[in-house]
């Protein structure tokens, strides 16, 4: 068993009158792939933001438990890239604002491996949702993160696109990488170790899924 790599501990969050999170606990470990479910408005994107470091809590922490803090890789609702950039251009220009140097090479293979290697000098805005979304992902993923934080990574993917994801996500387990993720499709839970329903801002249950898929040990 891999040490964890982050605590949660208490969080707390409101909105006004509206009480997002209601006291969430939990450990995550180096290579664990952990799915956050419920319906909307149960607290899942609250508490993906609170990790980013995007939101405060009101109550509760936070603890990176491995030092230095690990690089975190972010895909939100909004796919955050620049429409009047490439497709290269804006993994550069992502690389480059995380303090990251990625070789030229790199850049084409991560874009061939998207299927987005013959788009790659066309501008983003003429993308459509699902390419945006792979190319989101590919953003996250190029600066090699420690933890990935995906908010409903399979929104807008084509069935190819939902196998790239899946093989995507294997591949950074075995890497070490943690990765905390929100859905409500059924299909990614299965490169999920550990799935955590959410129901107005508590944790309703936790289990451990598919059967066969264990952590990996990371050195």
């Amino acid at each position: 068993m891999t040490e964890p790599v982050l605590r949660v501990e208490g969080i707390e969050k409101r909105y006004g009158r509206i009480r997002a999170l209601a006291g969430i606990w939990l450990e995550v470990q180096s290579g664990e792939t952990l799915a956050l479910t419920g319906a909307n408005g149960s607290g899942k994107t609250t508490l993906l933001r609170i990790l980013a470091g995007l939101v405060a809590p009101d109550r509760g922490t936070v603890t990176w438990a491995v030092r230095p803090r690990p690089r975190l890789g972010l895909v939100g609702h909004q796919t955050m890239l620049y429409g009047d950039l490439t497709a290269w251009e804006n993994l550069r220009f992502f690389a480059r604002l995380s303090g990251t140097t990625v070789a030229h090479a790199e850049v084409d293979r991560w874009l061939d491996d998207a299927g987005l290697g013959g788009r790659a000098s066309d501008l983003v805005r003429t993308f459509s949702r699902g390419m945006r979304q792979r190319l989101a992902i590919v953003r996250a993923l190029v600066t090699e993160p420690g933890v990935l934080l995906l908010d409903e990574p399979g929104v807008g993917l084509d069935a190819s696109g939902r196998q790239w994801l899946e093989r995507l996500l294997r591949e950074q387990q075995r890497k070490g990488t943690a990765i905390i993720f929100t859905t409500h499709e059924n299909w990614l839970l299965e490169a999920a170790h550990r799935e955590v329903r959410l129901v107005e801002g508590r944790i309703e249950q936790q289990r451990s899924l598919p059967a066969g898929l264990r952590i990996p040990s990371v050195r």
